[in-house]
């Protein structure tokens, strides 16, 4: 997940944010750029290159490494084995040891509707579908803030809301 809609395409967006924020404060020290042209389609398209480009690296360097590589959906059906149904059949795998890295699920607020579409999530929000005028960011954590700051960079008055004491912060275990 990190590499399609996480990590990978929210870190080449905040360098983009970073180049709009950099040209603008130089204005400070005498060098002015003006404000940018947002092309939100090539910027989309950019990222999604850097996306399918670390896909394929990965994909070469698993290969180099002899690491197989299952694409599907899995179940565990013993302490040692899972079965993953894939496009072409079920495929058995067995292993010693097993990392669950599946990837994360969007946290739902109660009485919000999940089909309004001026609701996004930060899948969502990465497919940089358009820049709106006014976006509010519910949570203050990694991916809240990361959100916030590039949408700010590319024009959005963006108001974010922490229901903690603080940004970037785990909530204590009781």
């Amino acid at each position: 997940m990190c590499l399609n809609v996480g990590c990978i395409p929210s870190k080449a967006l905040l360098h983009a944010a970073r180049v709009i924020s950099e040209a603008e404060e130089m204005s400070h020290f005498g060098i002015a750029f003006g404000k940018p042209k947002i092309e939100i389609t090539k910027l989309r398209d950019w990222k999604d290159g850097v996306v399918d480009k670390s896909i394929r690296g990965l994909a070469g360097l698993a290969k180099q490494r002899k690491v197989q590589v299952v694409q599907g959906v899995g179940r565990f059906t013993s302490p040692h084995m899972i079965e993953v149904r894939t496009s072409s059949g079920v495929k058995k795998v067995s292993f010693d040891y097993a990392v669950i890295a599946a990837g994360s699920s969007v946290a739902r607020i109660p009485g919000f509707p999940y089909d309004d579409p001026r609701l996004m999530d930060s899948t969502g929000a990465l497919r940089l579908e358009d820049v709106p005028k006014r976006l509010l960011v519910i949570g203050g954590g990694i991916i809240g803030l990361e959100m916030a700051t590039v949408y700010d960079a590319i024009g959005s008055k963006v108001t974010v809301v922490e229901l903690l004491d603080g940004l970037i912060r785990a909530p204590t275990e009781t």
